[in-house]
């Protein structure tokens, strides 16, 4: 099995793993007032993730899709990231490690989730060099 199978593999996993965990989000007894609607978007953008990575296993993920997941990281990253600004410079001490999240102080969410786009994003971009790589040396075979 080559690198790319095997980083295809982990990441299908992986992003699969934090839809399932992202399913928490609607549980009140975890999140005061839980956003049903945010809950799924989130699962929606790890299934989206995890898809690209399953696609990605068995040949090479079309750029369309690629960009598709890395806009999405991005919008993803916009939406979390004042939580994740107001977290780290705001007046309260930073913290990722809160019991739950409330309404009154959402930057711990936010926080997590602009972190989990950005593993997204990493890994996405990852792939797109790996294959990007991996279609340059054809192309130099083959000339």
């Amino acid at each position: 099995m080559n690198v790319r199978k095997i980083l295809c593999g982990l990441g299908f996993i992986l992003f699969l793993l934090f839809a399932w965990f992202q399913r928490n989000d609607i549980d009140p007894e975890v999140y005061y007032k839980p956003s049903g609607i945010d809950a799924t978007l989130w699962v929606v953008f790890y299934i989206l993730i995890a898809a690209v990575f399953g696609v990605a296993f068995f040949r090479p993920a079309p750029t369309w899709l690629l960009s598709i997941a890395v806009l999405a990281c991005l919008a993803e990253m916009a939406l979390s990231g004042p939580g994740l600004v107001d977290n780290l410079f705001g007046e309260k001490d930073f913290t990722v490690m809160q019991q739950s999240m409330t309404a009154e102080d959402p930057r711990v969410e936010l926080s997590r989730e602009f972190f989990g786009a950005l593993i997204a994003l990493v890994a996405i971009t990852v792939l797109w060099c790996k294959q990007g790589a991996c279609c340059s040396k054809k192309k130099a075979k083959n000339e």
